[in-house]
């Protein structure tokens, strides 16, 4: 079990966004299916958000836990608002009812259990955006609050107007640029921490496409080209040694090793496989030794990140 804050989830849950954008073509109904497999394994914290390809997401989701809801840790977000005109930041206080009943309307549910800002907007002070989500959880459509790439001092902030379960964030073996100030700053404050990515964007698996098309933005992360993606994959191999001996893939040796981190860590690897997630909660049983999570957290990883309006996106 992991506890973000108050709130107890299964050890991992699943990252939906990649059904509705960024990985190019997905197919709705293995999307529906790889959700009701999630909850039959016992994943059952289930995040997606408002932007995931302009609520096409909750409603994938909302069709996945139809007559399910009771088992479903149900996280979504809002803030990032996509349009035909692009794509803007809005955290002002008085759309966040609107934004969150449109929501629970996608969703077709009464009560989101975890609604995060998904990225703080630099216009609004994040005190007020957090203020109007606290009327959520008094109005009872909202249990818990979160934010997404948030930085300590605006963690700092938030606390200060209302608990925070969870700080959600990139976070893997191969980017833990976050260990420096966001893990021990939301740790100080009692906040959960929600890995998304924890497979580094795949390529922690071990397997990764010939080239990316259209709709996958890994085309322009400097993590999976030229001299920094060679370098990478010479420390996959090494994940693949280390795993051979456990009997277990890579992927399940990096989410093992986000897992020994902690029960305030809950990864939520995506996937839109129904066995690559079967795979995935088996690593939830892995125990790593002591010298061989030192031999991971000892690597060295190349090439800065490519994240929306995210907080530290450059390896210092």
């Amino acid at each position: 079990m992991g506890h973000l804050g108050n709130l107890s989830t299964p050890a991992l849950g699943l990252g939906c966004m990649g059904f509705s954008q960024a990985y190019g073509p997905a197919d709705d109904e293995q999307s529906v299916a790889t959700v009701r497999t999630a909850l039959d394994l016992g994943v059952t914290l289930i995040d997606t958000a408002m932007s995931y390809g302009r609520g096409h997401n909750e409603r994938l989701v909302g069709r996945a836990i139809a007559g399910r809801r009771a088992e479903v840790v149900l996280a979504t977000k809002f803030g990032i608002v996509r349009g035909e005109d692009g794509v803007r930041l809005d955290g002002r206080p008085d759309h966040v009812r609107r934004y969150c009943d449109a929501s629970l309307e996608r969703l077709g549910v009464d009560t989101i259990d975890l609604y995060y800002l998904h990225r703080v907007d630099p216009a609004v002070p994040v005190a007020e955006t957090v203020g109007a989500m606290a009327e959520l959880v008094t109005a009872g459509k909202v249990r818990h609050l979160g934010l997404s790439e948030a930085d300590p001092g605006q963690l700092e902030q938030a606390v200060a107007v209302h608990p925070i379960a969870a700080v959600q964030f990139e976070w893997s073996l191969s980017w833990r640029e976050p260990e420096r100030d966001v893990v021990p700053a939301a740790r100080r404050l009692g906040v959960g921490l929600v890995p998304y990515s924890p497979l580094g964007r795949g390529l922690l698996t071990g397997v990764l496409p010939a080239s990316y098309g259209d709709g996958d933005f890994r085309r322009g992360d400097p993590r999976f080209a030229g001299e920094h993606l060679t370098a990478n994959l010479a420390l996959v191999q090494e994940l693949a040694t280390i795993a051979a001996a456990y009997g277990i893939s890579p992927a399940q040796l990096a989410l093992a090793w986000l897992l020994a981190q902690g029960p305030d860590v809950v990864p939520i690897p995506g996937t839109r496989s129904p066995a690559r997630l079967a795979e995935n909660a088996a690593a939830a049983r892995v125990q790593l030794n002591d010298a061989d999570l030192a031999a991971l957290s000892a690597q060295t990883w190349h090439g800065d990140r490519r994240s929306f309006a995210a907080y530290g996106t450059s390896r210092t």
